[in-house]
């Protein structure tokens, strides 16, 4: 098997799953907040919900961002 082939293939296959796991689980943890849904303030350290997820702690990924942003583009919405 070539370097070029197997470096393809690897290519594919980690697309592949990374797609299912879009597909499976399209929310991810929230980068700002990690997950927990507040934040701590930087001047007087006290909490407050997350603005960047609403306070729920999960984001939308960004490969079912663009699975969903292509669903609408070929539907025509």
């Amino acid at each position: 098997m070539t370097p070029e082939l197997l470096a393809t293939l690897t290519l594919f296959t980690a697309s592949g799953v990374y797609a299912l796991a879009c597909w499976l689980y399209p929310f991810g943890k929230c980068r700002t907040c990690k997950g927990t849904g507040t934040r701590q303030t930087l001047i007087r350290k006290k909490f407050k919900p997350c603005r960047s997820c609403s306070a729920s702690g999960l984001k939308l990924r960004y490969g079912r961002r663009l699975f969903n942003y292509g669903r609408k583009v070929v539907k025509g919405q």
